[in-house]
């Protein structure tokens, strides 16, 4: 019996005031886009499709997309992450997905692994978020039955974290495969 599909979402779509530039646009030392690295590790976990949230510098971002991953316009990015997050479930919307992969691109060290790991048993009902020791981050899953009232939800930069801590989301440890660290800075 095929596994159930679970789509993947980078937010993407930031300014990146703190950082100095769009974060979709950083690259490792060694010139690897973050951006290709996020899709890249929701596709080794086999997210499908893969959705990309985007706005900041979007001329310079569009081209850094990788093929295997659809952009999605955020219309009005200074809502903060709740617009990111809207625009991705509604983009998501439309595939045959049953729950959702979300991942920041400020995670170039995230495995494909701690993806793999919190998506393994998704289906329509799920909610699930990484953690590393106490405290949460990325990867978050969110079945398709929560998409409607997770979008009606979430306000400004606060994303997912209320409606994950209010109904009860799995908490699924991944710190011995990385650290779970965001890049806020160069």
């Amino acid at each position: 019996m095929p596994q159930p599909r679970v789509a993947g979402l980078v937010l993407a779509a930031g300014a990146g005031r703190r950082f100095g530039s769009p974060k979709a646009l950083a690259r490792t030392s060694d010139g690897r886009s973050w951006l290709a690295l996020a899709v890249g590790a929701l596709r080794d976990a086999g997210c499908l499709p893969i959705y990309v949230a985007v706005s900041a510098a979007l001329d310079d971002v569009l081209p850094l997309v990788p093929a295997n991953a659809e952009p999605v316009l955020v219309a009005d990015p200074s809502e903060g992450m709740s617009a990111s997050l809207r625009a991705g479930l509604a983009a998501a919307t439309a595939s045959d997905a049953v729950a959702l992969a979300i991942v920041t691109v400020d995670t170039p060290d995230l495995p494909a692994a701690a993806v793999h790991r919190v998506a393994s048993d998704a289906d329509a009902a799920a909610l699930a978020q990484a953690v590393y020791g106490d405290r949460p981050g990325h990867p978050v899953v969110i079945g398709r039955e929560h998409w409607p009232a997770l979008a009606a939800s979430v306000v400004g930069d606060r994303g997912a974290r209320d409606y994950l801590r209010a109904h009860g989301a799995r908490m699924i440890d991944c710190a011995d495969l990385w650290s779970g660290e965001d890049r806020d800075t160069r």
